[in-house]
């Protein structure tokens, strides 16, 4: 069996324009780097369910439209 983690280069976490090699990072910082990318995770996540809303949003209004075509709006 191949142990490919050898074969793996070093996670690398770039912030303010500074390089850190990951697994350096004492245990505590580890934890705020896998929250800030959980955080990243579902922001993303939220992201492209808000896009998708708004495109079922615009289809619904459009459906809308089409249909008021024919009905006489009050003053």
């Amino acid at each position: 069996m191949t142990d490919y983690s050898n074969n793996q280069p070093d996670p690398i976490l770039t912030f303010d324009n500074k390089k850190y090699n990951i697994n350096s990072l004492p245990n505590e910082l580890k934890e705020i780097v896998k929250g800030l990318q959980v955080a990243d995770s579902q922001l993303r996540l939220h992201e492209d369910t808000l896009k998708v809303l708004a495109v079922g949003r615009q289809s619904l209004a459009k459906e809308l439209k089409v249909k008021l075509e024919n009905i006489t709006p009050i003053n």
